[in-house]
Order: C-alpha cells, then structure tokens, then sequence
C-alpha cells in the first residue's frame, strides 16, 4: 500500500476503497471478500474514499469485530483474513486483507442462496457457469481435462497418436503411454483429454474455424473452412490452411536461395498450439479462429488469462507460465510440439526477433477481450502503405552486395495464396567470369529452417532434414568458414544469424 498526500493509490484488482463500515448492506462487502478469496487475494480499506482521500474511522475496534463476525456468519467456506489497523496522519484505518483461497469456490451465503464472485478489474462480480466450474476444480485441486469420463478406453482407438508420436520422437508407442500421459484412468477409463486425442473425437468444442478474409477486415471471405477432429489432426489442418493462405518467396542470391516467408513457420505453429493447449474446453460454444487477412494472422480462443488479469496490462517476459490444461500440455510436450519449460508467449516473440535483419517487423501481439484470448502475427512483407514488393526486398537484400558485381544476375520469385510469379529484378545477361559454388540441398536446407527459426538446435535440423547430425555439423562449419552463417550468444539460448553480405562483416 502506498499513502501520498494523504491519498491512497486508486482501486485496482487488488484493492478495494469503503468510506464506511455497511452494516445493514453487509453483501456490498462481504462479496469483495468473496472475490478476492476466489482470485488473487486482495485488501478492502476502511476509512477511504472512492476518490482514494483518507477520512479515517470513528471505532475501528467495532467495526473489525463486526467485520469478523459477519465473514465467519455468511461465507463458506470461510476465507483466511488478517485485520490489520493503520494509523497515518491522526486517521485510523482498517485493512482487511484476504488471502488468496486454497478451498474454492468461496460462498456468500443469505437466505438459502449461495453465490461466489470473482475479481474483474476494479469490481467484484458474480461468477459464471464457467468461471464456477474453473473455480470447483480449482478448489478439489484437478483441471478439466484430468477429469474422468464414464467412456471405456477399449472402444476407442489412438492410432492417429501413436503414429504422431513414432514420427515426432522416433521412440516405440506404447500403449502404456496412455495411462501414463493422463489420457486414461486405472480403470479403464477415457478422461477429457483421452477424448480430446482419439481418432474419432466426439467432443464438440473440438474445432477450429479457419477463413482467408479480403483485405483487412472482416468482409468477404476467399475461403472459410470448419474443421472438428482430435487435437493433433486440428494442430495439422490449422497449419496447413495458414500455409495454403499465406505468401512465401524467395530470392535468388549469388550460391543459394534466401526465403522471403510472410510470417514465421515456427512463430505461427507456436501460437498454434498454445491456443489449442491454453483454450477453455468449459466453453461449450467457442472454438479456435484462425482469420487471415493480408497484413495479419488473428488467433483466438476461448478464455481469458488463467489469472483474470488482461494480458494486454502485463510485461510479456514477466507472465509466469500457468497451464490451464496440463494433460494436453504435457501430451503436446510428449509429442516434440512445445518445450518443456517456458512461456509460449515468450517463445513466440524470440522466435520473431531472431529472425534475419531484412525479415524483422512488427513482434506478435496479445490481447485478451472479454472471454477470449487473441495473438496477432503480422506480415513482415507488409509497410504503412501496403505489401512491400517484393522486387524492392530483393534490392534491399541485394542491392549493396559488393562482392560479386552487377554482371551477377538475380532473380525473385513469390508464390502462395493461389498466384504465382517470377520477377528478374536487376542485372544483365552476362555470367560473372567467377562463379561462387553453389550450395548443397543440406546447407540450403540449414538456411531454410534459420530462417523459420533461428534458436533451432543441430539435432533438430537433423532430424528435419533427415541427415545425420555429423553431416549437419560439416555443413554449419562450411557456411561458417564462407561467411554466411554466424552463432550469436552460448549454444543454448543463443541462435543462428545468416550474413546476407559476408564482405561487410567484422
């Protein structure tokens, strides 16, 4: 609490201002209490102003006592509350001080009606269904997707699973694994999430709704497809809609090709699956949007932040990582599609800040807004004044490359969103009387995923590419030696930064 010029800082989530003591409306009161139970915790003062002035009480000791009372009297269970006097400038002040509850949902109980409140913004409100059932289960200390189903497992199969995880991890499948990840009880049971990942999914919130909008808002619709399938299924058509919808191209450099992608493959399948993981399988009638438009991707599922709070209010690399389904996220984990500690909100902006210099634009933003969770991707070949072209990116890239002269020819090419072309952008027809070797499909596969992204570890390339990691290792030292390539930062935590003009280089 902080007190300057005898005023208290302004209402928030956690804080609650009562000039008086209301001892005949005791529920405008005793639902603040509830709510802060309920969330985060938080503190009523007693003796301040709705402008925050402090005015002090006449008997603080009678109305903590009353206070005291009445919490013990109408809710349950009864939170954990301190009363704690203040004395400032000759005032006498009276926090209650409510910790965060263990035991919710938190009642307020009168005349045979209970209701539980909850914490939004600066106001206590009554909860909804929703937010109820979030509230029981964080009260008996179980998620929805770890609770059991009275679905036998027997009648159900996870082909589409088990072949996922062979080609992800390149590990047996067990059939153990489903007891094990979460996805079936002891006793032969299917829990929600087992639901969630079984070849015919029958759970209708289960979809993802995927449009190709005109322009740059919501008008006519190129394309609009509804897809209801097991996750892994939704992880694979979402991708394969926003990579059918978006541009990608490339330029012809003097020994290799560099991509010009619209968005980061990496970035965009992140985001993918965390709002897959992170959504609100409670909502019976929302599911995951994927809205395409020409200088933006739009994510969005339903609920908000697992803590109340709008995302759009907190420091991005400050925001703990809290699963509201921890069975899906480790199933996701299990499968290779998300690491195993972190935020994915922080994955998605590293990955977009290690992009080369000539692809960097605008980091992804969130947003939460009412009962959903927004993530916006932005094209990073789009300006203020529209789609960059892509002949004026090949300049860019090209243009100050020295080393090899104007008699070198180049060329761009864009394909994507149902067009194709070929644009030579400048040179003549003369060969160069010396010509850099070019480039093996391994090392243009290297620079391929760096550019998607740039943390990739050495194992992964392998993996992907589907070389062995010694050959990898040749061919990053080859790049390295010719100047195209260079480690920024420790092998882990550092990443991979392409050289476009090795002669400028230092």
């Amino acid at each position: 609490m902080q007190i300057h010029n005898n005023i208290l800082i302004t209402e928030c989530s956690a804080y609650d201002f009562k000039e008086m003591l209301e001892r005949k409306k005791v529920k405008s009161w005793l639902k603040s209490v509830s709510a802060f139970a309920n969330t985060d915790g938080g503190s009523l003062f007693y003796g301040v102003n709705d402008k925050g002035v402090i005015v002090g009480l006449k008997n603080p000791q009678t109305d903590a006592d009353f206070i005291s009372e009445m919490i013990k009297a109408r809710l349950d269970p009864v939170p954990e509350v301190q009363l704690i006097p203040i004395e400032h400038e000759g005032h006498t002040l009276l926090e209650v001080k409510v910790k965060a509850g263990t035991l919710t949902p938190y009642y307020y109980y009168q005349d045979g009606t209970r209701t539980a409140y909850t914490r939004v913004g600066n106001e206590s409100v009554e909860c909804n269904s929703q937010q109820l059932l979030s509230l029981v289960l964080k009260g008996t200390h179980m998620t929805w997707d770890s609770l059991p189903t009275q679905v036998d497992a027997s009648k159900h199969s996870f082909i589409i699973l088990a072949n996922t995880f062979r080609e992800q991890t390149h590990q047996e499948w067990n059939d153990k694994y489903l007891e094990s990840f979460g996805l079936v009880t002891p006793d032969g049971k299917l829990t929600n999430a087992g639901l969630l990942f079984v070849d015919n999914c029958t759970v209708f919130q289960s979809r993802i709704f995927c449009t190709r909008w005109t322009g740059l808002y919501k008008d006519d619709a190129i394309s609009s497809i509804e897809h209801r399938a097991n996750l892994v299924l939704l992880l694979k058509y979402g991708m394969d809609f926003i990579k059918n919808y978006t541009m990608s191209g490339w330029v012809k450099m003097p020994n290799y090709r560099l991509n010009l992608p619209d968005y980061s493959d990496r970035a965009i399948f992140e985001g993918l699956v965390n709002h897959l993981i992170h959504r609100d399988y409670t909502v019976m009638g929302g599911e995951v949007h994927i809205d395409i438009y020409d200088d933006r991707v739009e994510l969005v599922s339903p609920g908000a932040m697992l803590d109340g709070t709008q995302i759009q209010d907190r420091d991005i690399y400050k925001v703990p990582s809290m699963r509201r389904n921890p069975v899906i996220a480790d199933v996701f984990t299990q499968l290779d599609y998300m690491e195993k500690r972190g935020s994915g909100l922080r994955k998605m902006r590293e990955l977009t800040e290690k992009l080369p210099n000539f692809l960097q634009g605008k980091e992804p933003q969130y947003q939460t807004e009412a009962a959903s969770f927004f993530t916006t991707f932005y094209n990073l070949n789009w300006n203020d004044n529209g789609r960059i072209p892509v002949e004026d990116v090949a300049e860019r890239v090209n243009g100050s490359d020295e080393k090899f002269g104007d008699s070198q020819k180049s060329s761009v090419k864009t394909f994507g969103d149902s067009q194709k072309s070929s644009v030579k952008t400048f040179g003549d027809s003369q060969s160069s009387s010396v010509r850099p070797k070019r480039l093996g499909r391994t090392a243009q596969n290297i620079l391929d995923l760096i550019i998607s992204d740039g943390s990739i570890s050495q194992d992964k390339m392998a993996e992907r590419i589907g070389v062995s990691k010694r050959a990898i290792e040749m061919q990053i030292a080859n790049l390295k030696a010719n100047g195209l390539l260079v480690r920024e930062g420790a092998d882990r935590g550092g990443y991979w930064r392409i050289v476009i003009n090795p002669q400028t280089e230092q």
